[in-house]
């Protein structure tokens, strides 16, 4: 169920005491980034500031997530399981997520080879403001639209070019770099890679 401030209080408080474990995950690498425990306070909070806000157990007050280090996480959605006694929060971080300086509480945990574009897309987009002499990416976004367009179109013609007359290998190489170029280019437009699957999910569903 889409958790939103109608129907807070259908959730399953009383098993616990008025608190309920949220996990946090990545919004664009499915990563799983925290667990925390929220009461009806903390999440309330969490759904009018778009900040995720916890309750602390030990000191029992709320807190909001980054509001010491400015490692926000930014909420996107709010779900809750089958038996209403557990949230899923997908957010996008601000900075490392764990006050150990990782990005996840759980940085052990292995992402699919499918959730690396994501990875990498976020990478891209860190990048974007490096010194060009530093970044390759950062030279491609100080070059501009047309010159990243062009490599777009320059590695798409590799890549057919290595399907007809090359090896499998040299395939695998050319389409990583028009995934990446790709990246870069939808990055410079301001566009999500999530936006391009959503086109793809409603496509699949005609």
């Amino acid at each position: 169920m889409l958790v939103n401030q109608e129907n807070i209080s259908q959730l399953a408080w009383q098993k616990m005491a008025d608190l309920i474990p949220a996990i946090i995950q990545h919004h664009a690498t499915g990563a799983v980034l925290m667990q925390g425990y929220m009461n009806q306070a903390s999440l309330e909070k969490t759904l009018i500031t778009g900040k995720a806000t916890f309750y602390s157990r030990s000191k029992q007050a709320l807190w909001v997530k980054g509001e010491t280090s400015g490692n926000f996480l930014n909420v996107k959605e709010v779900l809750t399981d089958c038996d209403k006694d557990s949230l899923l929060i997908s957010c996008e971080p601000i900075g490392p997520t764990c006050h150990l300086g990782t990005e996840s509480c759980f940085p052990e945990q292995k992402l699919t080879k499918q959730n690396f574009l994501s990875q990498l897309e976020q990478v891209i987009a860190n990048r974007k403001n490096d010194d060009p002499k530093d970044s390759y990416t950062a030279h491609l976004f100080s070059r501009g639209t047309t010159k990243i367009a062009q490599k777009v179109g320059e590695e798409g013609v590799e890549v057919a070019l290595a399907a007809v007359a090359e090896t499998k290998d040299d395939l695998l190489g050319e389409c990583a770099d028009l995934f990446y170029h790709t990246l870069v280019l939808l990055q410079d437009q301001n566009i999500e890679l999530n936006e391009v699957m959503q086109v793809l999910i409603e496509r699949h569903k005609k």
